[in-house]
């Protein structure tokens, strides 16, 4: 649908002119920054990426320009936003339970030091912009599926540092004319299908990666926290969206942003799957079962999470393509893959 050499495409009906184009993609070498990169530059745009590496992984940004700096660095963001048209921006911290014990760190870099990008990006005279938020920030939902017209109560630091964020972009698109779609994901899972690039955290703390550390007993059992929700088998249900899918709403967001107003869009399937759905759908992928053991509660953990992404649908032209059974063997080929290379180079 797009591409950088100036040619007319058509795009959500309409056709539109595209010149060469340039994004920054800042948290680059992150799990779903890497993604976005790759769909970037699938459509014909150049990517850079810029991350600092502190989460982040050198060898997810191969095949791309990689600037390493943090987002607080202004002297060196001025340089590499002469360059760019757009700006997509990944690189917050983004472990629930971390901000509740930590929320300083979580300010500092989630308000703080992106603010300092932001401030960054209007004086370059950058005017696209698209935010990396989280379904964190509607704390416990009042209905389900969840629509953008919830109010934002996040029940914890990690989702008010979003909402800041948030409400940031809303005063400086008024002020400043700034362009921005912000994205609130819902629980994105899965890797590339090339097999090349995937999901890695330190700690890891997401349901699939970890259910497979404990097929490969790198974890004694997966915990299972809570089988009392008021769910048809008692475990909590989440809306599951392959990273790709996530990766080519962005590409959307560029697009649209060439003529449309700012806007913020849930990115979900609709929906949901619990926790015993996915790990019966690891265990056929796998062929192994996954150790297991139940827990109780986490405090806080709504009983379901499910996006209404038809205001998405409507604004972008996107819907989310891929399936659970999708998303689970796509995390798996990459998970082999990774493994196999670690023991080649070791």
């Amino acid at each position: 649908m797009t591409s950088r050499y100036g040619l007319r495409l058509e795009y959500h009906g309409e056709m539109i002119d595209k010149r060469r184009s340039t994004v920054l993609v800042v948290g680059g070498a992150g799990y779903i920054g890497s993604h976005a990169a790759r769909e970037l530059q699938r459509n014909g745009y150049d990517a850079i990426i810029y991350d600092n590496l502190c989460t982040g992984h050198r060898y997810l940004a191969e095949g791309f320009e990689l600037l390493v700096g943090d987002i607080a660095d202004s002297a060196k963001l001025r340089s590499v936003l002469q360059q760019v048209d757009a700006v997509m921006h990944f690189a917050a911290h983004a472990y629930v339970g971390e901000s509740v014990a930590n929320p300083r760190k979580y300010f500092q870099n989630n308000v703080v030091d992106a603010l300092s990008l932001l401030n960054a990006v209007v004086d370059a005279g950058v005017r696209k912009f698209i935010f990396s938020s989280t379904c964190a920030t509607y704390g416990i939902p009042e209905v389900v599926p969840i629509t953008e017209k919830l109010p934002r109560s996040p029940i914890n630091p990690y989702g008010a540092t979003k909402v800041t964020f948030e409400n940031a972009l809303q005063a400086y698109g008024h002020a400043y004319g700034l362009r921005f779609v912000t994205f609130r994901y819902f629980n994105a899972a899965g890797a590339d299908e090339s097999g090349e690039i995937g999901e890695v955290h330190s700690p890891e703390t997401h349901l699939i990666p970890s259910a497979f550390e404990a097929i490969h007993g790198e974890r004694p059992e997966l915990e299972i926290f809570g089988t009392d929700y008021p769910t048809p088998d008692g475990t909590c249900i989440r809306d599951y969206i392959h990273v790709n899918d996530l990766a080519e709403a962005h590409v959307r967001g560029i697009e649209y942003l060439e003529n449309g107003a700012s806007t913020a869009l849930n990115l979900g399937t609709g929906q949901g799957s619990s926790v015993r759905e996915v790990l019966a759908t690891i265990e056929q992928v796998a062929g192994k079962r996954v150790p297991q053991r139940f827990v109780a509660r986490r405090e806080g953990d709504p009983p379901e999470l499910v996006a209404d992404p038809s205001l998405a649908r409507k604004v972008l032209g996107w819907k989310a393509k891929r399936s659970l059974q999708d998303i689970v063997a796509s995390a798996w080929k990459w998970d082999q893959s990774r493994r196999k290379a670690m023991a080649s180079a070791g």
